[in-house]
């Protein structure tokens, strides 16, 4: 029987957020939705949900799903990242991602959750998303609370998190790092990813920038369907 997949949401996102691509899916899939916000609360989650599936994190989740699946490998079946990263490696610049972190934390849970929203949706970051799927994702948004926010962003955010690239090199599970082609710095992270995990593979997906399964989420789903069918034969 091929193994459950367990869709972890990004920052700021609700568990349906990964319902596109889930749908397209044989069953059994299971979409992740956070009651915990900070990174030891989430791995928790992650374990106790995943146990025997394929981790499939986008972003922020991707992050996580990575880091459950070095601590725990035998738990898991596979990993899959969407726009995700093993960690920032140069300390100056990582300080510096802390401090911004932080300062932007301090910012979030001060401030109405429509002006973080309206903040956080136009960062570079998603400029080549369409409007309307900006605006298929402000209901999601908006729904989260500025201090559980501020909170992850403190305790997983890229520049609190260390870089974990040199564990990548003994994990043995599959890994599939998928980044959208228009993600430039994503789409070489994938690369590296793939190059330095032991059984790791990269896809990039055309027409697409960070948030891939939203903006290509038949191409995406195709390749997770491959990838778990090629664990299970």
């Amino acid at each position: 029987m091929a193994p459950p997949i367990l869709f972890i949401p990004g920052f700021m996102q609700p568990a349906s957020a990964w319902a596109p691509v889930a749908d397209r899916l044989d069953e059994p899939t299971v979409l992740l939705e956070h009651r915990q916000h900070w990174f030891e609360g989430r791995l928790a989650e992650i374990a106790e949900a995943g146990e025997g599936a394929i981790l499939a994190g986008y972003s922020l989740g991707g992050r996580l799903a990575l880091r459950a699946a070095l601590r725990e490998p035998d738990r898991y079946a596979g990993l899959v990242t969407v726009g995700a990263t093993a960690g920032i490696e140069d300390p100056v610049i990582r300080a510096a991602r802390a401090e911004a972190d932080d300062r932007l934390a301090s910012w979030v849970e001060a401030a109405p959750i429509e002006d973080v929203v309206a903040i956080w949706e136009r960062q570079p970051l998603f400029a080549d998303q369409s409007e309307q799927l900006i605006e298929d994702q402000r209901a999601g948004r908006l729904a989260q609370d500025p201090t559980e926010l501020a909170r992850v962003l403190r305790s997983a955010g890229q520049g609190v998190l260390e870089p974990v690239w040199h564990e990548l090199l003994t994990l043995e599970l599959p890994v599939l790092a998928i980044a959208g082609a228009r993600d430039e710095g994503y789409s070489s992270a994938a690369q590296k990813i793939a190059a330095t995990a032991p059984d790791g593979r990269a896809q990039i997906v055309a027409d697409a920038g960070h948030a891939a399964h939203l903006q290509q989420p038949e191409a995406v789903a195709s390749l997770i369907a491959q990838f778990r069918a090629a664990l299970d034969a």
